[in-house]
């Protein structure tokens, strides 16, 4: 079996009503997935976390030494690709690009063998997770307070378990979210706070001790991700439990903030850190310094099929009888074609998502959303 042809989709929407975050304004919503087709018919799906242009520019790049490889060496054909970039890149679009192509492998091998990703990566801990949404974006013409409490309310009926809300934009008016979300949702439900790194150290120190009393979970990403000693000094500074990670592509993006203690708990996405041949790694790394590992999601259904086979395979962390259990985020905002890429939804069931169990990805993709959402040039 050899690769015969590797194909990239940039799938796109148009957003009814626009949001950002305190790093990004969103008008529309585009994704970048990765096809590789054998020679035997086999055919493996991939996803790339961040801009969806770039990503496919990065894996056509890649695609000429992809071809006529055997896509069950993964370990090679990962080294091999990291190898050819590594002097201009060894994070950013070069390993996120990587990262769609190993899952797309990682599916073929799966699909090979007739087994799922995840007992492939030694079997399955769980068959199902525990969901968070993830919303509550700024929108414009709205009171935000008033707007993110209605939207939180609404998981809570969904039957989720926790919530994370987006903050970064205003110390003042994100305390004010903060307190209204929690009243919102009541006591029992879990909360975090994700400022995507929109404060500078101060303000994060600031809104970590006046938001503490809220019952937060973790703050996560709370200044700039090149800000490593920043991020020791806001988990030093403040009491709320830390986290980050979904900017620090590969191992040795992660390695300082594992070994000087940065964060409490580590976010690699699985479609930006490498895809399955490198999270493993980081998942080890994590381990071994006793920090937690949340893997961040956002995508497609391919995302989230790729996000969820690693998670049925996580090792119980800490080793004990009653480990703690990973959660999914899962996304809430606007997208059309996040389920509609696959035959079958990757849907959540009062805030539980089971994990598909066929073989690979255990997915289908559909081929008519691909065509109708597809990028059209102008």
């Amino acid at each position: 079996m050899k690769v015969e042809s590797v194909h990239t989709h940039i799938l796109d929407h148009v957003l009814d009503t626009t949001f950002e975050s305190a790093s990004m304004h969103f008008a529309r919503r585009q994704h970048c997935l990765v096809e590789i087709v054998c020679d035997n018919g086999l055919i493996g799906w991939g996803e790339c976390l961040g801009p969806a242009k770039p990503n496919a520019a990065v894996v056509e790049a890649y695609a000429a030494a992809l071809v006529g490889q055997d896509p069950l060496q993964t370990e090679r054909i990962w080294l091999e690709l990291y190898n050819r970039l590594r002097d201009q890149g060894q994070r950013g679009l070069t390993v996120t690009a990587l990262s769609g192509i190993d899952i797309a492998l990682w599916d073929i091998k799966g699909k090979h063998f007739g087994a799922s990703i995840s007992m492939l990566l030694g079997g399955r801990f769980r068959d199902s997770v525990r969901a968070y949404a993830t919303g509550s974006f700024r929108r414009e013409g709205v009171d935000r307070v008033e707007d993110i409490s209605r939207e939180v309310a609404g998981y809570r009926q969904q039957g989720f378990h926790a919530v994370k809300i987006k903050i970064g934009f205003d110390v003042e008016e994100d305390l004010r979210v903060i307190e209204a979300v929690r009243e919102s949702i009541g006591p029992d439900m879990r909360l975090m706070i994700d400022a995507n790194h929109g404060y500078d150290y101060l303000e994060a120190v600031e809104v970590g001790r006046r938001a503490a009393h809220f019952g937060v979970d973790w703050f996560e990403e709370p200044v700039l991700p090149e800000h490593i000693s920043a991020y020791r000094a806001v988990r030093a500074d403040q009491p709320i439990p830390v986290a980050g990670g979904e900017t620090w592509h590969g191992r040795y993006a992660m390695l300082e903030p594992l070994s000087i203690r940065a964060v409490d708990i580590l976010q690699p996405d699985i479609c930006g850190v490498g895809g399955f041949t490198e999270i493993r790694r980081v998942a080890d790394m994590a381990a071994m310094h006793g920090v937690r590992l949340v893997p961040h999601v956002w995508g497609t259904a391919v995302c989230l099929a790729a996000s969820l086979q690693f998670m049925a395979a996580m090792l119980p962390n800490p080793p004990r009888r009653n480990p703690i259990e990973p959660i999914l985020e899962f996304d809430r905002t606007e997208n059309p074609f996040r389920q509609a890429v696959v035959q079958t939804p990757i849907e959540h069931d009062q805030g539980v998502v089971r994990i598909p169990d066929g073989p690979g990805l255990g997915i289908e993709i559909n081929r008519d959303a691909l065509r109708q959402f597809a990028l059209k040039e102008t």
